[in-house]
């Protein structure tokens, strides 16, 4: 029998920031691509070092610029925000959640290689790092208001005692 939990209802504004959050996100990566691919410079008026960052060799990944996973990732959290606004569709908001756990790490693993790699920094590149953190903080507090992390412990402790009753017997 598969234990039962209460949802609580999605907030809106949660969503809204979600939304919102993604598009900033979404036009911040999408201008770092179009650098990337017009091979321009970028005018980096806070830091100084934006074109040594996104040139350097840890800007692409299996032949993809980081930028454009970046936009991609964006684009993919604004239209699932717009699925569920439009919709209703929880399934959506709720993946793309789990979609920032991605987001998250990926922006940790790029911005600790211009601090500790480049010993440079740019400012779009960590712009685009604090929104995939406040997007992650949103889609956790989405996972927990939900409570599917008890789902899976839950399903997770199923397992074990369903192996312990193997073990038994």
């Amino acid at each position: 029998m598969k234990p039962q939990f209460p949802q609580q209802p999605i907030s809106k504004w949660i969503v809204f920031a979600i939304l919102a959050i993604s598009f900033l996100g979404f036009l911040d990566a999408t201008y770092l691509t179009i650098n990337h691919y017009s091979g321009g410079t970028i005018e980096c008026n806070i830091l100084a070092g934006c074109n040594i960052v996104t040139q350097s060799k840890y800007a692409v990944i299996l032949g993809v610029p980081v930028a454009l996973m970046g936009a991609l990732f964006y684009l993919i959290m604004l239209i699932s925000s717009l699925l569920y606004l439009d919709r209703k569709n929880a399934k959506a908001i709720y993946l793309a959640s789990y979609l920032t756990i991605f987001g998250f790490a990926f922006s940790l693993w790029f911005t600790s290689v211009q601090i500790f790699i480049l010993h440079v920094y740019c400012q779009y590149c960590l712009l685009s790092a604090i929104f995939s953190t406040i997007l992650f903080i949103l889609g956790m507090w989405l996972i927990y208001k939900r409570g599917s992390y008890r789902k899976t412990i839950a399903r997770i402790e199923q397992t074990q005692n369903t192996f312990e009753q193997l073990n038994n017997d």
